[in-house]
């Protein structure tokens, strides 16, 4: 007998209130997601759409893309995470270019994961802003995301003189 869970379709609504067929596979990329399924069972998730009140629509078809695209992928563990993943800023070309994004649909995409729990999907999401950020002045970084600086210029220089060590050299 095949595995019911890879072609089960389960409905997730988004904070609007949109409807969203899913299969249940590409669903359980999400711990959240598979967690309440194995808590509430099939059936009850199959009667009710599950409810997901903190991603818009637009975010969480962007979600299920990404979860889509790699519902195939082993789920990775806590206990994979060896030093050179966390090091790592190098992001496949499909994430990437999966990731080329306005910055509030990438934050939201980050939040969205966050909440969902899809450790891989939050991963990309903050490698692309490190990838951001990587290599630019406090400056280039205020303006990139659009920062006020709110240190007066004496604040700025305290702050230089006690991360000196810090600074490339």
């Amino acid at each position: 007998m095949a595995d019911s869970s890879s072609t089960t379709k389960i409905v997730l609504e988004s904070n609007e209130g949109a409807r969203i067929d899913v299969e249940r596979i590409v669903a359980e990329r999400s711990v959240l997601i598979k967690n309440l399924i194995d808590d509430l069972g099939e059936e009850a998730v199959l009667a009710e759409p599950i409810p997901i009140p903190n991603v818009n629509t637009a975010v969480l078809r962007k979600v299920i893309d990404w979860c889509k695209y790699h519902k195939n992928d082993a789920a990775q563990s806590a206990d994979d995470d060896n030093d050179n993943r966390k090091k790592t800023t190098d992001i496949d070309e499909w994430d990437q270019k999966f990731m080329q994004v306005d910055q509030e649909m990438l934050f939201e995409i980050i939040l969205a994961a966050n909440y969902l729990d899809i450790k891989q999907l939050l991963d990309v999401g903050c490698k692309t802003v490190a990838n951001m950020i990587k290599g630019k002045s406090p400056e280039e970084i205020r303006k990139t995301f659009n920062i006020t600086n709110d240190f007066t210029p004496e604040e700025e220089e305290q702050i230089r003189r006690e991360n000196e060590w810090a600074e490339d050299r």
